[in-house]
């Protein structure tokens, strides 16, 4: 009995010792004025009213990038966070900025080292719009830091976002090149290799073509659903079980794209399947369009093929 005394006296002790270290440093609200004060100016901003949203903020304001690397950034000044307003509204279709989804802002009043009195906001919102020279889709979630001076003008704007799409609209204003085009080689032949012996209703030659961790897929799938190797095998033999291929037709030529970008190899295939339908004789087309990545050793990692699957079952 004195054992379990003396565990829940020292259980309370260790409970009371972590309330004890906290402490608290301020206020956050739901509602404040300052929180108005953002609402008020992102509305402008988003409208394209520069005027309106320069009388929200204070002489001295500066916008900083959050996840600049640069240790002497000073920041962006009045002027030049009024003239992105523009600049956001010419370059944007369809521009918005609204509260991520569950997320709403915070007004922080802290009580230590804030002589000035200021008020934090802190944002989480989602900006979206399409840029009209690019086509680039920009939909980001964005992490927002404001100071709010005593007279209730922003201060000071703190931006936490991906610069990725940013750069994309950057790299898109200019012609680039991402790699060869070959009309001839050996993935090709690979490629071709792997549909005749198809067509000749050899599944494990055709199959042999493909690494043991291939995934195949087609467009009938759900997104994101694969077969493996083995599925496949069990699949396609399933095929030439209820179909009788009487034709395998190249349409044009593949093209073999070899990708700087991601050190990527594909080849892009064109078929017509001339077909027989075991079950009932009747003849069929089935145009196809494949798309086959290959790895270093030429073996096929992955194929999805594109084909009408209403064409196969057509009465």
């Amino acid at each position: 009995m004195k054992k379990i005394t003396l565990s829940l006296v020292l259980a309370f002790l260790c409970i009371s010792a972590t309330y004890a270290q906290k402490k608290t440093n301020g206020t956050v609200y739901i509602d404040h004025p300052a929180i108005k004060v953002i609402d008020a100016m992102t509305e402008a901003f988003v409208k394209g009213d520069s005027t309106k949203v320069a009388s929200y903020l204070a002489d001295d304001f500066k916008s900083y990038n959050g996840v600049s690397i640069n240790p002497r950034d000073k920041g962006g000044d009045k002027a030049s966070f009024i003239k992105s307003v523009m600049g956001w509204n010419n370059a944007l279709d369809y521009f918005s900025i609204t509260p991520s989804n569950g997320a709403y802002p915070d007004a922080i009043e802290y009580k230590k080292d804030n002589k000035d009195d200021v008020v934090w906001v802190q944002t989480w919102v989602d900006l979206k719009g399409v840029h009209k020279k690019t086509g680039v889709k920009i939909n980001q979630p964005v992490h927002r830091l404001y100071v709010v001076n005593k007279n209730n003008k922003i201060q000071t704007v703190i931006n936490y976002g991906n610069s990725s799409i940013i750069d994309e609209i950057r790299s898109s204003y200019v012609n680039r090149t991402n790699g060869t085009i070959y009309n001839h080689h050996d993935n090709i032949n690979t490629v071709r290799k792997a549909f005749y012996a198809f067509e000749n209703s050899d599944v494990d030659k055709c199959l042999s073509y493909f690494s043991d961790d291939a995934r195949f897929s087609n467009i009938n799938y759900e997104y994101g659903k694969s077969d493996t190797k083995a599925e496949t095998k069990i699949n396609w033999q399933q095929f030439l079980n209820d179909f009788e291929i009487k034709n395998l037709e190249m349409i044009g030529y593949p093209d073999y794209l070899e990708y700087e970008m991601g050190n990527g190899r594909e080849v892009l295939s064109w078929w017509n399947y001339h077909l027989v339908r075991k079950s009932d004789k009747k003849e069929m087309q089935v145009p196809l369009h494949a798309s086959s990545s290959f790895d270093e050793d030429g073996k096929i990692t992955s194929h999805m093929m594109y084909y009408s699957q209403s064409l196969l079952t057509a009465k």
